[in-house]
Order: C-alpha cells, then sequence, then structure tokens
C-alpha cells in the first residue's frame, strides 16, 4: 500500500489541478446524481421483536385508526372556560386534515379551562405526507388562537417537527477550527486546507446518503451524526496529512516529494485509522435496530469520503501551495525555535516514574466513570425539549391539568378470538384499581369486531422510574394470552430493556475486531489490548460524565435544559461505536510514529519519548478541534444530539489528555520491550499491515537527497 500511497501522493502533487477538477466534477456528479435519483431520510420506528410491536400489527390488521401516529391539540383558557362553539370549529378543521381517521371528542379539565384533542392519523409518524410538518395542523388551530385561547400542539407528529437541526453545530466548529489551525500552523494558507478538504468530502458524503436513502430507510438523525463525525475526522485527517507535508518540507525536500512522502507515510495511517472507525460503525448492525444500521451505513459513507478526500487533495493543493505551508519565520530563512518541544519533556518526565503516573490516570479515569453504574436509559420525550417549543409546553399543560399519566397512556390490545369478552371485561376492572394506574378508558371493539381494546393512564409520566416496572407486572400479572400492552410508553420500555442487552454485543464485536486489526498494523499483541482497555477506560469515564450531567442535573443549566433528565436509550450504543474508532484514530496516529522510531533505533523507551514528541502537537490540536466540532453540536435544540455531541466532546478530552499523554508513555516506559511482543506462531498467521512504511526513520532524521524534481523516488524502507 505505501508504494500505490506515494504513487497517488506524487501524481496529485505534480498535476495538481487534475486532481481538483476531477474532485469538483466528482463533488458535481454525487450531487446531481443525489437530487435525480437520491431519496430523502425517513425514520422507520417499528422495532422487530419488541413485545410492544405484537400489539401495533394487530390494530394495523384490525383497527388502523389506532395503529397510526397521533397529534395532541390543547385549548386553554387564561379566564374562564373553553366555548363550545370554539371547539365545534376546530374539531371540524382537524377533521378534515389529510390522512386524520377520527379525532374524538375533547377532553376537558375538571375546571374546564382547557380542552385535549387527540387527532388520530391513518398512517405512521414516518409517512412522507406527515413527518416533520407541523403547518397543517397549526393551520387548522388559527381560528382557536384568533379568539384569544392559547393553542399548544403536542404527542408524536408534533414532537419530530418542533426541534428542527439548524446547522448551528457545523458552523461553531468549523469557526473554531479554524481559529486553532491557524495557531497550529502560523500559516492562514495551511490552516484552511483542512476545513477545505473535510467539507469537500462531506459534501459527496452528504449526497452518497441522499443516494443511500434511495435504497433503505435512513433515520433523519443520521445524517447529522454522520456530519458530526465526518467533520471532525476529515479535518484531523488532512491536519495529520498537512503536518507530515510540512516536517518533509522542513527537512529539504522538494514540495512533490514532500507530498509524496506524507502520503506514503501519514496517509497510510489515515487508510488504517479510518478503518477502525469503519470496524467501530459496523458493529452498530449488532444492536438489532434498523435505525442503527442507517446510522452506521450513512457515517460510514462520511467517514470513507473525507478520506478519500484527505489523501488525494491534500497533496494536491499542497502542491498548489508550495512552500506557503511553511511558516513565515521558516520561509523567510530564520532558524526554527531549537528548544525542546514540551511534549518531549513531558514524555521524559512520564517515563522516569511510570508507575504512579499509569496509578493516577487509571484512578482519574474509574473515578470519572463510577456515575456511570448508575445511568438509565430511557428514549427522549417532548418534558426533555426546551421550554420554547410548543410540544414541551404542551406537556407541561397536559400534566398540570390532566395529570402528569396523561402523557403516557397505554393501550391493551385483545385478540377476542383467544380472549372473552367476561375476560376482558376481568381485566378492565383489575386494571382500574392496580397499583400505579390512575385512569381506565371504557372498552371499544375494533369495526370488525376481532379486538377489544383499552386505554390506560399511569400515576406518572413517562420518563418516571416506575414505569419499567408498571409495563412489566401488567404484562405478567394482568393481561391473559391474546393480549397485549402497547402505545409509546411500552414501546419506550422495551426499546430500553432491548439496548441495554443489545450494548455488549457491540462492544464485543467492535474491541474484538479493532485488536486484531491493530495486531496486523503493530505486530503486538501487547500495544492493542492495552488500546482497547484505555479506550473502555475514556468511554466508560465519558458516560459517568454523561450521567452526572444530564441524569443527575450537574450540568443542565450550562447545556440550555431546565430539568435532569435520564441519558437518552439511542446515545450509549452510538457513543461507544463512534468514539472507540475516534479513539483509535489517535492510537494509530501515536503508535505508529514510537514504532517507526524503535525499528530504527531499538530504542524502546526513548522511541516513547520521541514518538510522543513528534505528535503530541498535532495529536492536541486534532483533539481540540473534534472537541469544539462535538460542542457545536451540544448547541443544538434536539436533546439526543445535545448529548451525542456533549459525551463525545468529553471523551476525546480525556482520551487526548489522560490516556494519550498519561496513560499510554507511562505503560509503555514500563513494559519497554513487551510492548512489541508477538507469538512466533501468530506473526505467520497475521498477515502483514504496517501503519508507517516499514524501516523508514521519520522527516527528522532522513536529510533530504539531490534529485530531480520531477522524479519518482520511494522513500527508503520500501
Amino acid at each position: 500500500m505505501s508504494r500505490f500511497l506515494y504513487r497517488l501522493g506524487g501524481a496529485a502533487a505534480g498535476h495538481p489541478w487534475r486532481t481538483v477538477c476531477a474532485w469538483v466534477l466528482l463533488t458535481l456528479g454525487v450531487l446531481a446524481a443525489s437530487t435525480t435519483f437520491g431519496g430523502t431520510p425517513q425514520d422507520d420506528y417499528d422495532v422487530p421483536g419488541a413485545r410492544a410491536q405484537v400489539g401495533i400489527e394487530m390494530l394495523r390488521e384490525h383497527d388502523p385508526a389506532l395503529a397510526g401516529t397521533s397529534a395532541q391539540v390543547l385549548v386553554h383558557a387564561d379566564r374562564g372556560t373553553v366555548r363550545p362553539d370554539v371547539l365545534a370549529t376546530l374539531r371540524t378543521g382537524l377533521t378534515a386534515l389529510d390522512h386524520v381517521a377520527a379525532v374524538p371528542a375533547p377532553r376537558l379539565s375538571g375546571d374546564g379551562d382547557t380542552a385535549l384533542f387527540t387527532v388520530l392519523y391513518d398512517v405512521p409518524v414516518t409517512d412522507p405526507d406527515l413527518m416533520g410538518d407541523m403547518s397543517p395542523l397549526e393551520r387548522a388551530a388559527s381560528p382557536a388562537e384568533q379568539a384569544g385561547y392559547r393553542v399548544e400542539l403536542g404527542g408524536d407528529l408534533p414532537s419530530h417537527a418542533a426541534a428542527p437541526m439548524d446547522g448551528r453545530g457545523e458552523l461553531i466548529g468549523v469557526v473554531v477550527a479554524l481559529a486553532l489551525l491557524v495557531l497550529v500552523f502560523g500559516s492562514v494558507v495551511a490552516a484552511g486546507l483542512p476545513v477545505v478538504i473535510a467539507l469537500t468530502g462531506l459534501a459527496v458524503g452528504s449526497a452518497g446518503i441522499g443516494l443511500l436513502a434511495a435504497v433503505m430507510d435512513v433515520s433523519t438523525a443520521a445524517p447529522t451524526v454522520a456530519s458530526m463525525v465526518g467533520l471532525g475526522v476529515g479535518i484531523d485527517y488532512a491536519l495529520l496529512l498537512i503536518t507530515r507535508h510540512v516536517e518533509f518540507l522542513g527537512a529539504g525536500h522538494p514540495v512533490r516529494e514532500s507530498a509524496a512522502r506524507a502520503t506514503a507515510t501519514a496517509g497510510r495511517s489515515v487508510v488504517f485509522a479510518s478503518a477502525t472507525v469503519l470496524v467501530s460503525l459496523l458493529g452498530l448492525r449488532l444492536a438489532g435496530l434498523p435505525v442503527y444500521s442507517s446510522f452506521g451505513f450513512a457515517t460510514a459513507i462520511g467517514v470513507l469520503s473525507v478520506m478519500a478526500a484527505a489523501i488525494t487533495l491534500v497533496p494536491a493543493l499542497a502542491g498548489l501551495a508550495g512552500t506557503r505551508l511553511l511558516p513565515k519565520r521558516v520561509r523567510r530563512g530564520r532558524p526554527a525555535p531549537t528548544t525542546e518541544p514540551l511534549t518531549a519533556r513531558w514524555a521524559a518526565r512520564v517515563g522516569a516514574r511510570p508507575l504512579p503516573w499509569a496509578l493516577a490516570a487509571v484512578l482519574v479515569l474509574l473515578s470519572l466513570a463510577a456515575p456511570a453504574l448508575a445511568m438509565r436509559t430511557w428514549p427522549q420525550d417532548a418534558s426533555s425539549q426546551s421550554r420554547d417549543l410548543t410540544t414541551r409546553q404542551a406537556y407541561d399543560l397536559v400534566s398540570e391539568e390532566f395529570g402528569p399519566g396523561a402523557n403516557a397512556p397505554m393501550t391493551v390490545v385483545a385478540d377476542l378470538s383467544r380472549v372473552g369478552r367476561d375476560e376482558v371485561d376481568r381485566v378492565a376492572a383489575a386494571l382500574a384499581t392496580y397499583p400505579g394506574v390512575s385512569t381506565v378508558g371504557p372498552v371499544t371493539t375494533s369495526p370488525d369486531g376481532a379486538l377489544a381494546v383499552l386505554v390506560l393512564e399511569p400515576d406518572f409520566g413517562p420518563t418516571d422510574a416506575r414505569v419499567d416496572g408498571l409495563v412489566a407486572s401488567l404484562r405478567d400479572d394482568v393481561l391473559p394470552a391474546g393480549a397485549e400492552l402497547t402505545g409509546g410508553t411500552p414501546f419506550f420500555s422495551d426499546i430500553a430493556d432491548m439496548l441495554a442487552g443489545r450494548i455488549w454485543l457491540v462492544i464485543g464485536f467492535v474491541v474484538g475486531v479493532s485488536v486484531l486489526l491493530l495486531a496486523m498494523m503493530f505486530r503486538s499483541v501487547v500495544v492493542p489490548v492495552k488500546a482497547a482497555v484505555m479506550n473502555l477506560l475514556s468511554i466508560g469515564a465519558a458516560y459517568g460524565v454523561l450521567t452526572a450531567a444530564f441524569q443527575w442535573g450537574w450540568a443542565t443549566g450550562l447545556l440550555g435544559l431546565d430539568h435532569a433528565m435520564p441519558v437518552s436509550s439511542w446515545v450509549p450504543i452510538l457513543m461507544f461505536a463512534i468514539l472507540f474508532g475516534l479513539s483509535m484514530d489517535y492510537e494509530v496516529f501515536l503508535l505508529s510514529r514510537i514504532r517507526e522510531d524503535y525499528l530504527a533505533t531499538g530504542d524502546a523507551r526513548g522511541s516513547v519519548v520521541r514518538g510522543l514528541s513528534s505528535t503530541g502537537r498535532v495529536i492536541s490540536a486534532a483533539a481540540a478541534i473534534m472537541v469544539a466540532v462535538f460542542l457545536g453540536f451540544a448547541t443544538e435544540t434536539d436533546v439526543v444530539v445535545k448529548m451525542l455531541g456533549f459525551g463525545m466532546a468529553v471523551a476525546i478530552v480525556l482520551d487526548a489528555t489522560v490516556v494519550r499523554m498519561v496513560l499510554v508513555p507511562a505503560t509503555m516506559a514500563m513494559l519497554g520491550r513487551l510492548n512489541w511482543w508477538l507469538p512466533g506462531w501468530l506473526d505467520r498467521l497475521l498477515p502483514t499491515l504496517h501503519a508507517e512504511l516499514p524501516g523508514h526513520p521519520g522527516p527528522a532524521l532522513v536529510p533530504a537527497a539531490p534529485q530531480d524534481p520531477d522524479e519518482e523516488r520511494m522513500p527508503v524502507g520500501v
């Protein structure tokens, strides 16, 4: 691969305009194909294997009006009661909307100042005619607002439309990344290249996701997650390549040769780093829910696109920029500072007393991870949204006027061919007096007479910790065979239970395959196992901080939230898959330079100091940029995206500081040559994959050789 990458980098740098034009044509072509043939992201909320799904399928077959989505329309009078004529007009307008199957008579609060309409649709919330569009409801409700009443919209349909992504995360991340890159390179040209390259790859990846949506259901949140990860890794990959290119330029190599060498060395690390990310994303398929597959495929497309842009556009743009990528001090002939890098002094200090440093780092990570033992996961609902949104105001109004359980209705569906009507009546009577149940509605029959249906409300809201126990006890103690408990709240309980069990399968797959891949790269058993353990520690610490910040409420005010809440069930698995891959990125970047030096010198301890010295600055800069991108997404309104952005930012901070700057040099200093131990039988069994050029001692140790600038020459060791 190194020979191929060397030729690729040299050709791109030697013919930069051809490469740039090829990317312009590729981008336009993919965008055109996506516009013409691509699909629109669309959620699929069916959960195969969930018990609540059985009840939904029964309703779809016999009573579609109860199987589709729904919306709540609340009318509230600040003074007095709501006039009946206003309610009648509103009900007529709601009934006339497309896909509305029924609008039952409104439910009135005890004092008559609030009316609650439930709008029943004959299609699911993911139907393209409905998904993300509240405007028909708003138009139907406008006469009530004009009459002086407060109108709020809640329920399933508005909840999926009330908090759209506004792109603020990407903008914040790009601006902060540019500022950091200027500080790193001391050159505006060099600072702008990684951002341009990442955005180019992201544009192609976004169009690719559009094409993916034409052949499978892609979650509406998947493009956001793909953008978050793609932007971060794209800038990181380009940063690594440009840094290596600048090092070769500083050693006296011509521009084209420097670009070729950078692509053959750092480009190889980029390829294998992206491979570890892709392996982690593949693990999402094991989560068992279709939505995770779409997250994995969409993010993989984004990562592949930015990786391809990095290894081709970086040498091309480097060829166009010439020596302008060097800092002004160097271009003007002034000598570069000769002081020992801070990272080298730090690595030497840690290496001098590695055991205390390692123990301190592990203690810090374990302390931060401790709150994760109390983590409670639950899918997010309107109660976690901003108070500025109509869905949150509707949720609060329902709780205040009708009780918290009115936001967590559960539906009992009984197959009358298996459950007699007398048995249904007995179940209804038992539910009416069951602990934790507030109200039980009347028993109704489906139009074809096949099902008996009743709706109950608990004493508490949908995010209450008692929900799980109530759902389980109703299924085990009250409902007979042939009757199922379904609805949004039982679905949430099923999803939380399924994902809590599936996360261990995802972790096992991702860790196992990543360890195998690193063993092939670095010809070691110790290095990949140690890397996996360290990554698990940093991710566990991130889980702990996430639990304290959201579930315990320690940072809700800072994050724009007004109360504590459980961690979203969607977040832990998604965070793990993404973070494990990103952490392995930094592991590959650092260890490739350490191993490169070790192969050249045989000095196990010194190679750690020199490897960290040469990569510490770029890894720290890359991590800072990644943190800026993730924190930018943490400013979005959607709580799940906010949790992902915050949690991943915390994990990257810990990985780049405690792990990369303390644990890695400390453990490698303690183990010495044992770091690179590999049994002979396993060495013969594993394919050989080098993360860097085998035997290539690095730019600082290789003087430039006089040569024709157009002559293609392989670096030492290839």
